[in-house]
């Protein structure tokens, strides 16, 4: 069966895209021939020095001299990137700000739930952040120091971070939703000099006041020695009733006229720490380098998004994750990165699409949820607002659903590229996603990403096409971390990438590579189902059930049992006023067994009130199987790791009550 192909470029109706741009560039320095998206791609992975040359060169990567050697060390893990060159990622996302035809032009657009907009020109952030910048250096802060927030999405956040950034200190940051003692579990890990945070957040039309967390927070982390305050809620100052030492006010240290002075690190100098989503454990911190990520998400954003200066980017995330970091990185192609701070779905489904429409957004970044949730809804932005500037859609955090693909076309534009994007914490950046030259089939990922030598292999590491096998990665990549932190001798790093393929990522997906190039994700490969042998992805049935009006939720899971038994059970959270009777579970197994195959069927559809996700949206399949196997709960999951720790608690009384396991 052919897949649709939904969406193809049409030069009639959006501009020369600056991948053909590149395309002329590297046929130029004596690589000729090269046409097609494929073409590129083969070359980026084939000749890693010739390809990251390029991008360095085309994208006019400032550093302190002109770079003798790309790559002097392929070894996985450990590569080693431009030897000897000096620069700084804060440098590069502030550079827009010195043009004096861009200096007045938004860099950053802060919204938040209330409505409330800030608009912070090039100019003004350059100041700002040479003024927060100047009083990190007189709290002794400077390379390899760690800096903190406990912060919202807003700018205060972006410019502390370009702050800690320019002086070459290390940057970690935390959503407030985290309360202090899971915020310290990952925050109190690097032992911080100075905390960012705020007083609190608004959340589905509800203010919380967080300064009694923050104080929680401060008092577990003893390195402090200062804590800036940032009255973001207007609920008044942080040492109210919480003391804390060292306080200082974001306008006490903001406001001056501090001239940037950038500290220009080797390129494997770490930039921020990330986090795994720790649902069990303590959440691994995951370092990325000033030079892997600036070279990164240059192509990134520029030739896989076609971003470009002046261009308006909005991509919906939280602080937490690893997406927010990438939408910073907006700065580096000198167009306006769109912050918004609340839930994406209050005061109704429209939100997202309003603010797109309003800030004129070139690209928007949603999860799939979002869109599942348009289609849902019956929304037509495209009928109801004006999205005449959005040419792209990115969606990641999981599989795209199929009927996602002609709704985006048929309700927000046929000229509109959805593209779906795999990824991840561990690269902060993505694998395989679209291109503006490329069509997308619906369902899949367009190809592999340029750069990132991408194959599918079965268990004796045998490269497939057209069938599932483990996502791996061949070659390095810029962005791979330099470490774990707290992980001297690196052995949980190769325990987690290298202990299946050795010298060969292994990510941790099930993917298909198919005969035309693309890409479809399965699931994650820890929990794919087994059906006779047969391996299944959970987004395979994701597809089909979440796209049934009276299901608003799935969640499915294959528990091998101890007596060899197998049982895949399907939970569905309902539509309001739906009740899961017979008719309902049979109008399920059959549009599975129609539309994926008879393999796909369950062996029970069970109504549950929610389903569990990591705080970043990604459904927790792993931690239900383990629980379904009589794994107990606090060796499952990291209460702090989960959206909804109520929600895991339901499905291990559910175990424990001994409903069909087998």
């Amino acid at each position: 069966m052919t897949t649709e192909q939904i969406w193809r470029p049409n030069p009639a109706q959006t501009q020369r895209p600056q991948i053909l741009d590149f395309i002329d560039f590297a046929n130029q320095r004596s690589v000729q021939g090269m046409v097609s998206y494929d073409d590129l791609w083969r070359w980026s992975v084939d000749d890693l020095d010739g390809f990251w040359g390029a991008v360095w060169d085309f994208f006019d990567v400032i550093a302190d001299e002109p770079y003798t050697e790309v790559l002097a060390d392929r070894s996985m893990p450990g590569a080693t990137w431009f030897p000897g060159a000096r620069l700084n990622y804060a440098e590069h996302a502030l550079r827009a700000g010195l043009k004096d035809t861009r200096a007045d032009e938004p860099a950053i657009i802060t919204i938040k739930e209330s409505g409330e907009r800030t608009e912070i020109t090039w100019r003004e952030l350059r100041r700002q952040a040479g003024s927060v910048a100047g009083w990190l250096r007189a709290q002794g802060v400077g390379q390899g120091d760690r800096v903190v927030g406990y912060l919202p999405n807003t700018h205060h956040t972006l410019i502390a971070f370009l702050a800690t950034a320019s002086v070459g200190a290390i940057w970690s940051a935390c959503a407030q939703d985290y309360a202090a003692e899971g915020a310290a579990t990952k925050l109190g890990q690097l032992e911080p000099t100075v905390l960012f945070a705020a007083d609190g957040y608004l959340w589905n039309g509800q203010a919380f006041d967080r300064r009694g967390q923050v104080a929680d927070l401060a008092n577990r982390m003893p390195s402090l020695r200062a804590v800036v305050g940032i009255d973001d809620l207007g609920a008044g100052a942080l040492n109210g009733q919480h003391p804390l030492t060292g306080l200082v006010a974001w306008d006490d240290i903001a406001w001056d006229d501090t001239a940037l002075d950038f500290v220009r690190v080797a390129f494997d100098t770490p930039l921020w720490v990330l986090y795994s989503s720790g649902t069990t454990g303590i959440p691994k911190g995951i370092v990325h380098s000033h030079g892997g990520v600036v070279l990164d998400h240059l192509r990134l954003l520029g030739l896989q998004l076609d971003l470009r200066p002046s261009d308006r980017l909005f991509w919906y995330t939280n602080t937490n994750w690893v997406m927010w970091n990438l939408a910073s990185s907006a700065l580096l192609t000198g167009a306006t990165v769109v912050l918004y701070d609340g839930s994406p779905l209050h005061p109704g489904p429209r939100r997202l699409w309003e603010i797109a429409a309003d800030t004129r957004v070139n690209v928007l970044g949603l999860s799939p949820g979002i869109l599942l949730a348009g289609l849902k809804a019956d929304l037509r932005p495209g009928d109801k607002l004006n999205l005449s500037s959005l040419r792209t859609i990115g969606a990641t955090g999981a599989p795209v659903p199929a009927p996602c693909f002609p709704w985006v076309r048929d309700a927000v534009g046929e000229r509109v590229q959805l593209g779906s994007v795999s990824g991840g914490t561990d690269v902060a950046s993505g694998f395989a996603g679209p291109a503006p030259n490329l069509p997308v089939w619906e369902g899949e990922l367009s190809a592999p990403i340029l750069g990132v030598a991408l194959e599918s292999w079965d268990d004796d590491g045998t490269p497939l096409t057209g069938e599932v096998g483990e996502m791996v990665i061949t070659a390095p990549m810029p962005s791979m971390p330099v470490k774990f932190w707290n992980d001297p001798d690196g052995e949980r790093y190769r325990d987690t990438y290298f202990s299946m393929f050795p010298g060969v990522w292994r990510h941790g997906d099930w993917i298909t590579i198919t005969d035309h190039g693309s890409v479809i994700i399965s699931g994650r490969s820890d929990a794919t189902l087994n059906r006779q042998g047969v391996r299944l992805g959970s987004a395979d049935i994701y597809d089909v059930v979440d796209g049934i009006p009276e299901v608003a939720e799935s969640l499915v899971i294959g528990a091998e049992q101890p007596d060899g038994g197998y049982w895949m059970p399907l939970f569905v959270v309902l539509a309001d006023g739906v009740e899961l009777d017979d008719r309902l579970r049979e109008r399920i197994r059959e549009e599975l067994r129609t539309k994926a195959s008879p393999r796909h069927i369950p062996d029970d559809v069970i109504a549950v009130p929610a389903v569990p996700h990591t705080r970043t949206g990604k459904k927790l399949e792993v931690p239900v199987k383990r629980l379904i196997q009589g794994h107990p709960l606090e060796r499952v999951a990291n209460p702090d790791a989960v959206d909804s720790f109520e929600t895991l608690t339901y499905f291990a009384r559910f175990a424990e009550a001994g409903d069909p396991v087998g």
